[in-house]
């Protein structure tokens, strides 16, 4: 996983010199915080590659409620901020507005799709990342049960759950998996205590591999597995080292390149507006393997993801992706 990272990420690398003296990028992080181990956490490690790469600071906000998300983007764009990054689909509407009224400012936001033209909408395929630990979780799994638990019941992350179904099934046709909403508010995403409940409740039905897609929630999903000695599967960031030998693996999805990129590409002069969609050919999500999980990896399970892997890249395997029509075929 490491080599991944690294090739990622040397792609962008460039000398200090390389950058204009205005630059001065900004991001803002969803309901959460910016240290939620997960998805707010990767726009924030790929902001301070930024810095550590080319000697710019960079402005950042942790909004509070879904009021401030439109309040912080108008500071930042008339402070001269630019780019500005936002992590999370709920500041769809709030982009749409600010972005509208400073034309000359660069708006990129993750996860939803923003038609001005002065934003980057970055996307990702979370279904073909959720596909890939779905094999994982079939192949490791000891009782043929295995399970999902979301944050905001959303199709974002109804995305997630249907691509994890996918690669079990795929996989494993007589499995049997479990699915769980945190709720439908965006109190969803920070709950450790609801989500540490439903993972008690999953396992107590046999699943002993348990997916979170739940940002911060995400933390009481593998706080729990790891209690009981079961399985988590982490997601966003790498969080295989949070309970080292109990992550089965991590979803990556790669917020942290798309967060990068776009400072350094407004840096260059090289930023572009319209929709950028990353899934595993572009290496925008992935799995990951380091110390903390090697020896959960075994030789079958590894060939078993990778040919899957690879087996989306060429288009042999085209994971459904729930968004298309609301709906997942897998039963």
């Amino acid at each position: 996983m490491k080599r991944i990272v690294l090739g990622l990420l040397a792609a962008t690398a460039m000398s200090v010199s390389a950058f204009a003296a205005d630059d001065k990028p900004a991001v803002i992080y969803d309901l959460g915080g910016k240290f939620d181990k997960s998805f707010n956490e990767a726009a924030f490690n790929g902001a301070e590659k930024y810095t550590a790469d080319s000697g710019v600071k960079y402005r950042e906000f942790e909004i509070q409620n879904e009021a401030q998300r439109e309040q912080a983007l108008r500071k930042f764009a008339t402070d001269g901020n630019s780019p500005i990054v936002i992590a999370g689909f709920s500041a769809a509407a709030a982009i749409e507005k600010v972005a509208g009224e400073f034309p000359d400012t660069k708006f990129v936001i993750i996860d939803a799709v923003v038609e001005k033209p002065n934003v980057r909408s970055v996307v990702f395929n979370d279904n073909e990342g959720s596909y890939l630990v779905g094999v994982i979780a079939a192949k490791s799994s000891k009782t043929g049960t295995v399970s999902f638990i979301g944050g905001m019941d959303v199709p974002l992350i109804r995305n997630f759950a249907c691509g994890y179904v996918g690669g079990v099934k795929a996989t494993n046709p007589e499995a049997k998996v479990i699915q769980n909403m945190t709720g439908d508010t965006p109190a969803a995403w920070n709950d450790p205590a609801k989500g540490g409940e439903i993972a008690k409740s999953q396992m107590d039905q046999g699943s002993d591999v348990i997916f979170a897609a739940a940002g911060g929630t995400g933390i009481g999903v593998l706080q729990a597995t790891a209690d009981a000695g079961k399985l988590g599967i982490g997601v966003d960031s790498n969080q295989n080292g949070l309970h080292p030998g109990k992550v089965l693996t991590s979803m990556l999805k790669r917020v942290d390149v798309a967060t990068y990129n776009a400072f350094k590409d407004g840096a260059e002069g090289k930023f572009t507006a319209g929709v950028n969609v990353l899934g595993v050919k572009e290496a925008g999500v992935d799995y990951a393997v380091d110390d903390n999980n090697a020896k959960l990896m075994t030789d079958d399970v590894k060939k078993a993801v990778e040919t899957a892997k690879a087996d989306i890249i060429s288009g042999k395997v085209k994971v459904h992706n729930y968004n298309t029509d609301n709906a997942c075929p897998y039963k």
